[in-house]
């Protein structure tokens, strides 16, 4: 069964009293440490502040928004821009952000809504719960509390009613009763309300959704020019490794079986002798052709699926490798492909570079992403954008929007996380 309108009202005005208080005393200590903190950024200080203080505005707006969802069913976007993945570390780092956050239009927009959110919006979220509680004082006049009030100082304003006597007394009880009533209909529309206003200034205007837009075709584009670029690198890769090996194989066995063709009756231990050569070239330009399909596509991906054919590229490793899986579904076929070859480049980083010991690999599915962990313990150092091979993972997963991170401190260990959108079938 559903909440009763009385207990909807009631938990509004909670909600009411709780917005309200966060509205008045969180507005005011986050705008004037903002403030303070910008003010401070001539002297040096605020450029180490701003971005703390700026970070718990954030973190301030972010709750409303989830609360706004979850209580009024009013979503606000988080409008933020993201900070680069190769900034800086340490002091210069902290510069860094501070630029970035104060260029964000979002970061101001947020300072006016602290401005509004302590005035309106504190003003319509303590109306829900004064609907509810100011009855009881009407009900408390009316029991006979207003006549020492009226011997005392000469009555009391109940609303517009002027407490003088019994019949006024009532006369304020019956408002409050009115405005008791009042709430059980209003509470959740005001607590809805106020949410609202919060959107009017937290949520992504139409110049930022413009300019999200145009990012994203940004990205659109130079992750289609990578991947172009990667296809095109690839046939190379594909067309010289059929002409210096497969190719020059078969053809060397060919001119072997022409050898053979004029031997065999003059000269058929020279005959017998060069059927074996050719037989053993067949043989390696056929593991050649294996090995080059298996880089194209490797057949146990594509029977099996994208956790099998990890496990079976753990196998072949000289470091010993755990790999833990967990998909209940396969993702589509260029999604797997993508992933898997970046598992295989992120672990053949990894034995190439770390020194590890003992490597770990997890892969699963949650939350409609592809998310995929390669840990090792060795000595760490590892970087995105310095030439190292995890550059060209990051390119292969902008082709599907995913992202790389990489957590590497010096002495180890390092941690590459891999997340690519997709569903399951």
């Amino acid at each position: 069964m559903g909440t009763s309108r009385v207990g909807r009202a009631v938990i509004a005005g909670a909600r009411g009293l709780y917005l309200a208080v966060v509205s008045l005393a969180g507005g005011i200590i986050c705008f004037v440490n903002a403030v303070l903190a910008i003010a401070f950024i001539p002297l040096g200080i605020g450029v180490l502040t701003t971005p703390v203080v700026l970070t718990g505005v954030r973190k301030h707006a972010n709750l409303r928004r989830v609360q706004a969802g979850e209580w009024s069913d009013v979503h606000i976007p988080i409008p933020y821009r993201p900070f680069p993945p190769n900034m800086r570390r340490g002091l210069m780092g902290q510069v860094d952000r501070c630029h970035l956050m104060l260029k964000d239009p979002a970061t101001w927009h947020d300072l006016q809504w602290l401005l509004v959110d302590m005035t309106a919006g504190f003003v319509v979220a303590i109306f829900a719960p004064a609907l509810l509680l100011y009855m009881l004082y009407g009900w408390v006049l009316a029991l006979g509390v207003w006549e020492p009030i009226y011997n005392a100082g000469g009555g009391e304003w109940y609303g517009f009613i002027h407490v003088t006597s019994q019949t006024t007394a009532n006369y304020a009880a019956a408002l409050g009763t009115g405005l008791f009533v009042l709430g059980l209909f209003a509470n959740p529309a005001l607590v809805r309300a106020h949410f609202r206003i919060a959107r009017t200034f937290i949520a992504p205007t139409t110049s930022m959704r413009e300019r999200e837009l145009a990012l994203r075709v940004d990205h659109l584009t130079e992750t289609r020019h990578d991947a172009v670029d990667t296809s095109a690198a690839e046939l190379r890769r594909i067309e010289r490794d059929l002409h210096d090996g497969a190719q020059a194989r078969l053809v060397a066995m060919g001119m072997d079986l022409g050898t053979i063709e004029a031997l065999v009756e003059s000269n058929p231990a020279k005959a017998k002798e060069l059927l074996a050569k050719a037989r053993q070239n067949s043989g390696e330009a056929l593991t050649e052709l294996r090995d080059l399909v298996r880089g194209i596509h490797p057949p146990v991906l594509a029977e099996r699926g994208l956790g099998d054919a990890v496990k079976a590229l753990a196998l072949r490793l000289p470091v010993p490798t755990e790999v833990e899986v967990e998909l209940p579904g396969r993702a589509d076929a260029p999604v797997e492909s993508a992933a898997y070859f970046a598992v295989s480049e992120a672990l053949t980083n990894a034995i190439k570079h770390s020194g590890a010991e003992r490597i770990w690999v997890d892969v699963h599915h949650a939350d409609g992403m592809l998310r995929i962990a390669v840990t090792d313990n060795g000595k760490g150092g590892a970087a995105v954008g310095t030439g190292s091979g995890l550059s060209g993972i990051e390119r292969r997963l902008g082709t599907f929007d995913g992202v790389l991170a990489v957590s590497s401190p010096v002495g180890g260990p390092t941690m590459v996380t891999m997340e690519i959108p997709c569903e399951l079938s």
